[in-house]
């Protein structure tokens, strides 16, 4: 049945989109003469698309952008250690080549990970040990947004949302030629990497190209390591089997219409890596997506309706030596479409539709959940009530969602996965305002009920998973997971000067997570009485316990020199003093001890100078020992404090900018781990944070 829903939910996709464009088309076309000004494609202005979907530049929700220089200067070969260390956000730091954000101490599925505002499924959800199909290179700006009023985007953004922008569909006209070539060499890792966006059109069409490639090797550490991996030193202050190759790229175009717009796009994405916990097993990566996205804005009262829709055939086989081993595979389909209204007094806002479907296979020696089909259908609103003091905001959204397991059909003999369907209703809603107390102070706070339908794995699982080091044995009875999030916060602005604050805290009715049963289990799954016995697993369960997650996260900019808060200009030069800082705490109600992965108490700041075409920034991290860990399954980690500096100089050669740079990271060459990470405790002390690093760049834009 999936050939024929994905044929249906592209098929409806494109017939919506064509009658957009047979629409548009049919309205009287403008002849060869010269148009008036007001005519001409409007140019919007760059908004966090995720915080708001209204477009609003006044967020309610927490949000944080990174784009240009700044996601330049900070990006990463993973999504997970590019945002880590924004306030709120940690990485799960499955070694250098795989890791995913970490929100408010939520992980896995409950971050929702998109791509140009769609679905972009992968298999990175289900184990620390895969990598998100992404990269920084060809990326334009990523966008985080915390708290509970991503509710629009499904149960599984309860944590947050991760939206990454790369312009593969563009959605105004470009008039003219231009992109942005970049080139990297880390020493670190004796990185080598280079991408190239390459974008042009004119009021009518637009082309989109871009194109990336990474090579590295065994990333080095301040301390002597193990490694049996063949053709490597037994001993060398290395990550064994840490190296990483990937590169990849995409096409994509949109024709423009009077009123709307319509476009397609093609991308591959292609790694191979070292899984770090097991010295002599890569994993071989490919994810190819296809995408059609459109808008149509017909006047009255519908402003418009936006359709995108995807395909994304992923697949990652994990390799022992030269021998193929586990299989993960994961066909799936998105499909979204949002009607926006017009003002209604001072309401303005939009419904939806979203379904999306995931076909999902595991085979091998390692494959601890079975074959499954997850399906799902939702309706979503979103409203906005402006007021002579702010706006006031609502949501809400009910699915319904199908989770069946088709068990082992490869092998027959595999008993141990259960057979059979679930069916969830998950409803949510959320409410926010936002109030100006006066132009420099704002005050917002958010309220969101949330309900999340179990993941097949979570539902189905029994079997060895390497990645946590345990026997993982799902329940076919969890309901869903049920959360009431709250938060608070306040900003201020005063010219160059800000500080922004927000507390939070979100409580669990039935927070699904793996508890240990006290078990031992054999590579048969059968119970091992004998504590001398070896090559066996732990047995963790899938269970449903109640749960708090409590924090604060800070940030802020204060200039120190040159232009003051009024914009009257003191020095020719500029110092700010960039901040920030979080905590957070999370519990397990039911037993009363700390769920386990939970960032510290973190802190960091960073002097910023610029003068004419130079910048530089010097700053540090620093990460407050972690003794909040349960009593099983977690391991204690110090505090730490990681330095970190860059320089760089911008230069105009004819029509093209030269951006020179220079990073190192981990100045002082700290031996650390990450309290956030699932190796930590199950290697230790094998895959440290990496070492003292320095990274030579360039970048042309034209």
């Amino acid at each position: 049945m999936i050939p024929n829903f994905r044929r249906n939910a592209i098929g409806a996709a494109v017939l919506s989109l064509a009658s957009f464009a047979a629409m548009a088309q049919a309205q009287p076309q403008p002849g060869l003469q010269a148009q008036p000004a007001e005519a001409a494609a409007p140019v919007l202005p760059e908004i966090a698309v995720t915080g708001n979907p209204l477009g609003a530049s006044e967020l309610i929700a927490p949000t944080t952008t990174l784009s240009g220089d700044r996601l330049l200067m900070r990006s990463e070969s993973t999504l997970g250690q590019t945002l880590d260390n924004l306030p709120g956000v940690s990485s799960s730091y499955f070694g250098p080549n795989a890791s995913r954000p970490i929100i408010r101490g939520l992980d896995g599925d409950r971050i929702r990970i998109l791509q140009n505002g769609g679905g972009a499924p992968d298999a990175s959800s289900l184990s620390y040990d895969h990598a998100v199909p992404m990269d920084a290179l060809v990326t334009e700006r990523v966008e985080v947004l915390r708290g509970p009023s991503a509710l629009q985007y499904g149960g599984s953004a309860v944590g947050g949302v991760v939206n990454v922008i790369d312009n593969r569909i563009p959605s105004e006209p470009i008039n003219g030629f231009g992109g942005r070539a970049d080139l990297g060499f880390s020493t670190g890792n004796k990185e080598k990497n280079g991408g190239v966006v390459l974008e042009g059109g004119n009021d009518r069409f637009a082309l989109h190209v871009d194109a990336f490639n990474r090579d590295s090797k065994d990333v080095s550490v301040p301390i002597d390591l193990e490694c049996s991996k063949p053709g490597r030193p037994w001993l060398a202050r290395k990550i064994c089997n840490s190296a990483n190759e990937a590169h990849g790229g995409a096409v994509g175009g949109t024709l423009f219409f009077d009123q709307g717009w319509i476009g397609a796009s093609a991308s591959t994405y292609r790694s191979t890596y070292g899984t770090v916990a097991e010295d002599d097993v890569t994993i071989g990566m490919k994810s190819d997506r296809q995408a059609i996205e459109g808008e149509w804005r017909p006047g009255g009262f519908i402003s418009s309706i936006h359709v995108k829709a995807s395909h994304t055939n992923y697949r990652h086989t994990e390799y022992e030596g030269r021998e193929a081993g586990t299989t993960f595979s994961n066909m799936s389909n998105d499909l979204r479409i949002e009607a926006r209204h017009q003002k209604i007094g001072n309401f303005e806002g939009l419904v939806g539709f979203a379904s999306e479907s995931n076909r999902f296979a595991a085979d091998g020696a390692e494959a601890f959940a079975p074959h499954s089909r997850t399906r799902s259908n939702a309706l979503f609103l979103y409203e906005e009530l402006g007021t002579s003091w702010g706006r006031l905001s609502f949501g809400a959204r009910t699915e319904k969602v199908r989770v069946a397991s088709l068990g082992y059909p490869d092998d027959p003999t595999v008993t141990r996965f259960a057979i059979g369907e679930r069916t969830f209703n998950p409803h949510s809603a959320a409410v926010g305002a936002l109030v100006n107390l006066t132009p420099q102070w704002q005050l917002t706070s958010n309220l969101a009920y949330t309900e999340r339908a179990p993941k097949d794995y979570e539902l189905l699982a029994n079997g060895p998973h390497v990645a946590t080091a345990a026997w993982e044995v799902g329940n076919p009875n969890l309901d869903k997971e049920k959360s009431v999030g709250f938060d608070v916060g306040a900003q201020w602005k005063s010219g160059a000067n800000t500080a922004r604050v927000n507390a939070y805290v979100t409580r669990f009715r039935n927070y699904i997570g793996l508890t240990a049963s006290g078990r031992t289990l054999d590579e048969e799954g059968q119970v091992v009485t004998d504590p001398e016995a070896t090559d066996t697993l732990a047995e963790y369960l899938y269970s449903g316990v109640r749960a708090r997650f409590t924090g604060i996260e800070a940030s802020g900019n204060l200039r120190l020199l040159g232009t003051d808060g009024f914009g009257r200009l003191a020095d020719a030069s500029t110092l700010d003093l960039e901040w920030r800082g979080d905590v957070v705490r999370a519990k397990n109600l039911d037993t009363g001890e700390p769920l386990p992965r939970i960032a510290p108490f973190r802190a960091g700041a960073t002097l910023a100078y610029g003068n004419g075409p130079w910048s530089a920034r010097l700053g540090f991290d620093y990460n407050a020992a972690q003794r909040h860990v349960p009593s099983v399954g977690a391991r204690e980690t110090d505090a730490y404090t990681l330095w970190n500096a860059s320089i760089a100089y911008r230069m105009k050669v004819q029509r093209a900018n030269l951006t020179w740079y220079a990073r190192i990271d981990n100045i002082t060459n700290k031996l650390a781990y990450s309290p956030t990470s699932i190796l930590t405790t199950t290697v230790y002390p094998n895959a440290p944070l990496p070492g003292r690093s320095l990274k030579l760049g360039l970048r042309v834009t034209f």
